[in-house]
């Protein structure tokens, strides 16, 4: 995959100033540095070796227009937009879930009251994994760590006074078998609304590996008929919904998992290409499809590697779809992501030191370029936060916005020997990544073989070792312990009465629809889904029909089969 384009290449540095730096620095290593230099070596938390300084010689090759070139223009490693937040700020979307439908209306529109930009919503365990909240194994699970959904109604209670064709959705579905059904449900929304769908704007998670590789059930659907499902929903909104963005690679949940910085932008990034591949196989072309595709990037506190990896991540996606894929719109070409703070950094003790974490990480997704953010709030290791915390985790974003100046200059620390240096090395490992999973027969090779599993698990099981032997410092956990928890966190309860709520709801909904037209729409998903076609229109039908999303889940578990985890 070459990193060249049409523009002509130009010296940055003299040769003749390099090797005078070169020769001064090893002077200066000799001389000044001596035994002041710490032995051991430094390393980022992808493993990538830290110099003790960097100069102009680690950049030597660097051409300025080639390479980096300016915000708005290939190869967008200074960002996607000419002006960047000069001309828009990142989107604030703090993400809420709990309860019912109507209990997480009200966060949203307390969040939007405060400053929120645009509407995140997580949903809870049964309607992620596709069971109605009257299903046995929803039980004691309903509205709890997100919002139950169990039909049209419910997603028309969720977004009841929210202007969705003024403010963008995010809709936190992780899995493709329910992004279609939720989706489906959000469209027939907007339509009985009167609301057109070209003013839909927003987002659907929709990775097939969050169902395959990352999440855990006792019923999951085999990886090529998942994948196929988040290929419906791709090309669907592709054809229907001009601003909608229908996938949103997560990589988030990736490295939550256990991932290196490399490793998630270069798995996100092999699921775009394995989608490119099965859409142009489709018939579509890449310019029909690639403008709306997005990415979810998980930013830890290694601050300048977390930087460096948003600036790759746009570099090497433009190097795939201009050289690979030949896309020729220059909106197919640019990668847009989102960035939630890092979850699992959050630490239980000393939980307020978590404000600081999350502010750290959130600077760096502004230094990177996202084009909206979540930032964890600090209790968010115990639950669900409180309006308290979750302000707090507003305020912080509004500060980076209008009290730190950094959004006033576009990429302000390109030009940094160390920045660019990372910026180079991080990207050619993600492109060797990405050529590992292809000699393993792609992405989808991969999940079925259980090589990413393993990828995961070891990776996982080494970062524990290294946090309980000391050698990953955590503060107030093995790095100046604290000494019994001493903080009080007025922790959120969870509405005790949803699970009664929503099955009450669910009753009624069956007694009052026409159960008759439900069961024909229901018949008919499982015919096409033996075909080689698009299933999200049957979809829409049947939950116009007030199907729920755990009928329509059954339905692809019994025609699509289950999968078990290749752990061995």
């Amino acid at each position: 995959m070459s990193s060249n384009n049409t523009k002509p290449r130009t010296q940055m540095f003299d040769s003749e100033a390099i090797r005078q730096i070169e020769s001064e620095k090893k002077r200066w290593e000799q001389e000044t540095v001596k035994n002041n230099e710490a032995e051991k070596e430094y390393y980022s938390d992808s493993g990538i070796p830290i110099k003790l300084l960097y100069t102009p010689d680690d950049i030597k090759d660097l051409d300025y227009l080639s390479d980096l070139g300016f915000s708005g223009e290939s190869p967008y490693v200074r960002g996607i937009y000419p002006n960047m937040y000069r001309g828009r700020l990142f989107t604030v979307r703090q993400i809420a879930g709990y309860g019912t439908p109507e209990d997480t209306n009200d966060r949203f529109k307390f969040l939007l009251k405060n400053g929120a930009t645009g509407t995140s919503v997580v949903l809870d365990l049964p309607t992620i994994r596709g069971y109605d909240s009257d299903d046995p194994e929803a039980e004691g699970h309903v509205g709890a760590a997100g919002v139950a959904i169990d039909s049209l109604e419910d997603v028309e209670a969720l977004y009841d006074g929210i202007p969705v064709d003024e403010v963008s959705s995010n809709i936190v579905t992780h899995l493709p078998s329910t992004t279609v059904v939720i989706m489906a449900m959000f469209v027939v929304m907007a339509e009985k609304r009167g609301i057109p769908l070209e003013k839909l704007s927003g987002t659907n998670q929709n990775d097939f590996l969050m169902e395959t590789t990352i999440g855990s059930s006792l019923e999951v659907l085999p990886p090529r008929a998942c994948f196929r499902l988040q290929c419906d929903a791709i090309e669907y909104a592709s054809k229907n919904l001009p601003r909608w963005n229908p996938v949103s690679y997560n990589g988030y949940n990736l490295r939550e998992a256990g991932t290196t910085a490399v490793q998630e932008v270069a798995v996100a990034l092999a699921n775009a290409i394995a989608t490119s591949e099965e859409l142009i196989r489709r018939g579509n072309k890449i310019d029909d499809f690639a403008k709306r595709l997005s990415f979810f990037w998980n930013l830890f506190n290694d601050f300048f590697e977390e930087i460096a990896k948003c600036r790759a991540s746009r570099l090497v996606y433009q190097e795939i779809m201009r050289d690979r894929f030949h896309a020729k719109h220059a909106k197919s070409q640019l990668m847009r992501f989102h960035v939630q703070t890092a979850g699992i950094t959050l630490t239980k003790v000393e939980p307020l030191n978590n404000i600081a974490r999350s502010a750290i990480q959130g600077l760096a997704a502004v230094l990177g370029g996202a084009q909206s953010l979540h930032i964890d709030s600090y209790d968010e290791a115990y639950s669900a936060p409180t309006e308290e915390s979750a302000l707090i985790s507003i305020r912080t974003q509004q500060i980076l916005q209008v009290e730190t100046n950094v959004t006033n200059t576009v990429d302000p620390l390109a030009g940094s020997y160390y920045i660019e240096s990372l910026t180079k090395e991080i990207a050619n490992r993600i492109r060797e990544y990405i050529a590992l999973i292809e000699s393993k027969g792609g992405l989808v090779s991969c999940v079925e073989s259980g090589w990413l599993h393993r990828e995961i698990a070891d990776f996982a099981y080494q970062t524990q070792q290294d946090i309980e032997s000391g050698q990953r410092k955590i503060v107030g956990l093995n790095y100046f312990p604290t000494e019994g928890n001493k903080t009080q966190v007025n922790v959120f309860r969870y509405p005790e009465d949803a699970e009664r709520k929503q099955k009450e709801k669910l009753r009624k909904l069956r007694e009052r629809r026409d159960n008759t037209k439900v069961e024909q729409t229901l018949n008919m998903i499982r015919q096409k889904c033996h075909e080689d076609i698009n299933l999200m229109p049957y979809i829409k039908e049947a939950v116009a029909a007030y199907a729920t999303l755990g009928e329509i889940e059954e339905v692809f578990r019994q025609e699509f089969g289950l999968w078990q985890f290749p752990l061995a």
